[in-house]
């Protein structure tokens, strides 16, 4: 399509010519009906920029999406998009590290149903391979709920050393059912020293003085910045914590102030939030990642949810949002959107589930195997293991979304 412009009869006038700087397209859709100017023109940079390369750009047009790729030299306003050396300015509170996506990892177990702290070890491997800014354990429900502390703590040890030395930051869970509980998760994190740590409302609370008192408790002992969930497990009955409340204790410590927000009405929260700078220094989107554009053009500066095994699409989205070119990100987004949305075809858990598959296709995982929760979401005294099993018309469908996504998924091995 690019070297042989189609004749004007089936799809609009169309011509080619020549430039100094590259090529120009002008394109008049057949029978389109306007007072307004219709024709458009593209001019193709043939020099490769870091955003946005000649290659991914052609292989945008074989796709057949002409107007995504013009699009890509337009931002949200419609004025040209800039690169990476000219990325709009932001003012970055806090610490400069903890921004950007953070993927949940996945846990790893045997077939006996023991946690595989090997595997756990090559999710840290392939997650900074991928250039993702940071990565967060344990934090899914069901590394909180179903591992007992010991599996919990040593997994903390295993991430602790194999992330020293790599770019990915790393960020250390410190869940607890009550102020002693989650302290004894947060004096090992403090031993271990990582980039940052995350804690929920613990499950015993009731009331926002609860939660009050649980996060002063923390904020004594920590050393490094805390990111708050709004939400918590399955057994908290409780409130969400007030903005007021997550203000308070961005006012009174250096380390607080960042929040992944995920309490309804979501977005009124966080323009709240986002309006209550410098105290509140970052606010994450969650909730599967499925708003994370949207938050984004609100003032998110982050994502916490737990899609570790595309992690480097999520680097690609958040790398090109942040240096402002805009339809380059969402055009990343859409291939991430396309996979998560086979969520409505393929039953399972929405964030372990289907991504188990992509785990073991990118060589990570052995296996599909989860712990489970017993009836009514109560804790089983001996784990429950189950394999996530697929079909081959679900296999190939996964298969085929994951081809779509090539172009923000990195070259090479991991390993």
């Amino acid at each position: 399509m690019v070297g042989n412009p189609v004749d004007d009869a089936e799809n609009g006038d169309k011509s080619r010519r020549a430039s100094p700087t590259g090529v120009f397209f002008y394109w008049r859709p057949k029978g389109l009906v306007s007072t307004k100017v219709v024709t458009v023109r593209l001019e193709i940079e043939v020099k490769v920029q870091n955003s946005f390369s000649r290659r991914h750009f052609l292989s945008t047009l074989t796709a057949g999406t002409l107007g995504v790729a013009a699009s890509e030299l337009l931002s949200p306003n419609g004025a040209a998009a800039q690169s990476n050396d000219a990325a709009p300015e932001r003012e970055i509170i806090g610490d400069p590290r903890v921004r950007g996506p953070f993927p949940i990892l996945s846990t790893p177990f045997f077939e006996s149903g023991e946690v595989d702290y090997e595997t756990l070890a090559d999710e840290v491997k392939f997650v900074d391979w991928c250039e993702s800014p940071g990565m967060i354990w344990p934090q899914a429900g069901d590394a909180v709920d179903l591992l007992t502390k010991e599996e919990k703590l040593r997994g903390m040890e295993v991430l602790a050393e194999t992330a020293r030395g790599r770019k990915s930051a790393l960020c250390l869970g410190v869940q607890g059912k009550d102020i002693d509980d989650m302290l004894d998760y947060a004096r090992k994190a403090e031993e271990l020293e990582p980039t940052a740590i995350i804690s929920r409302p613990p499950d015993d609370g009731k009331t926002e003085d609860d939660l009050r008192e649980y996060w002063r408790a923390l904020m004594k002992v920590v050393k490094r910045p805390v990111i708050i969930q709004t939400s918590g497990g399955t057994k908290y009955k409780g409130p969400a914590p007030s903005v007021e409340l997550l203000i308070e204790l961005g006012k009174e410590s250096e380390w607080f102030g960042y929040v992944k927000e995920e309490s309804s009405p979501i977005e009124a929260r966080m323009r709240r939030l986002l309006a209550a700078k410098p105290a509140i220094k970052r606010v994450f989107s969650a909730m599967g990642g499925f708003a994370w554009l949207y938050h984004c053009r609100i003032g998110a500066e982050g994502l916490v949810t737990e899609r570790a095994p595309f992690a480097d699409v999520l680097a690609a989205v958040w790398r090109n949002y942040d240096a402002g070119n805009y339809v380059v990100a969402a055009d990343a987004f859409s291939k991430l959107m396309l996979m998560l949305n086979l969520r409505e075809t393929i039953p399972g858990n929405n964030l372990r589930g289907f991504s188990l598959y992509i785990w073991q296709k990118r060589g990570v995982f052995k296996n599909r195997l989860s712990r489970e929760y017993g009836p009514g979401n109560a804790v089983p005294e001996k784990p429950i293991v189950s394999e996530f099993k697929l079909d081959a018309d679900q296999i190939a469908e996964l298969d085929l979304r994951f081809e779509a996504m090539k172009p923000y998924l990195k070259e090479g091995s991991w390993k």
